[in-house]
């Protein structure tokens, strides 16, 4: 069971007013629009930190070698 908990912002007015201008034209309200933008920066930041810990294990798994660098930066960069 997951228990909602009340949360109390400070927004200026003009933003306010434009935020519940938008919830309105989706039908809903200004309340659900902060609940659906905090629950969708959560599960992108649990994304994330999911691909940085495969990533890891990928670089630490990979049999992969580098070669012998045969080019100077200069000549990378038509010095």
């Amino acid at each position: 069971m997951c228990w909602m908990k009340n949360l109390t912002l400070r927004v200026e007015e003009d933003i306010l007013q434009k935020a519940r201008k938008i919830a309105a034209e989706r039908t809903t309200s200004v309340n659900a629009l902060v609940r659906e933008y905090l629950s969708d920066l959560v599960r992108q930041q649990s994304r994330q930190e999911i691909a940085r810990k495969e990533l890891v294990v990928l670089c630490r798994e990979s049999t992969a070698r580098m070669g012998h660098r045969t080019w100077t930066r200069d000549e990378l960069h038509d010095r």
